[in-house]
């Protein structure tokens, strides 16, 4: 689980956090990230050939290989995903070691996806080209998601959402990738 900002007060790290304990709360085995952690430079094949991944892609990567399954809170930037997430996905994706698969932390992964925005949207127009990089690259994307409107708002001093839809929401999108995620990891 982890969001696609490395703000501290970021409302999509709140998502996040409340992503981790609702599929804590279901069964799954969760690990929280905090991208923050995991800073790299702006992906360039000039860096990549001259010194290979970055460390802190490497560690990302392997937690990525490590887990079945993700959730990632994205903030919508001009109606897209921000620049940091577009950026960990992109090293991430790249090969590292010698005959690695192609796309290797993401190949058999599901994922769940949502947003917070202050907006009327909930930043769900950057759900779409998230959801389809993720299916490009081989990620099996469950169909629910969540999208919570006026963010700065939405959490409780406990850090729960406030309003029913975007709570149930989030429980239905969870649900779902805890029950693909197992039931894939079971047919293989």
């Amino acid at each position: 689980m982890f969001a696609g900002s490395a703000r501290k007060a970021s409302t999509n790290k709140q998502l996040a956090a409340l992503a981790a304990r609702t599929a804590q709360e279901a069964g799954a085995e969760v690990t929280l990230i905090d991208p923050a952690d995991f800073d790299m430079p702006i992906y360039n094949g000039d860096i990549e050939a001259d010194t290979g991944l970055p460390e802190n892609a490497k560690r990302l990567k392997q937690l990525f290989v490590e887990h079945d399954g993700f959730f990632i809170a994205s903030p919508e930037y001009n109606g897209s995903i921000s620049a940091l997430l577009k950026n960990t996905l992109d090293w991430i994706s790249r090969p590292h070691t010698e005959n690695e698969l192609s796309l290797w932390a993401f190949q058999g992964k599901v994922a769940a996806i949502g947003s917070v925005s202050p907006g009327a949207l909930g930043g769900l127009l950057g759900l779409v080209p998230l959801r389809m990089m993720l299916g490009n690259i081989g990620v099996t994307v469950v169909p629910a998601q969540v999208a919570v409107s006026n963010g700065f708002n939405a959490f409780d001093e406990n850090g729960a959402l406030g309003a029913d839809i975007p709570a149930g929401m989030l429980k239905t999108t969870i649900a779902q990738l805890v029950k693909t995620t197992a039931a894939l990891k079971h047919n293989t």
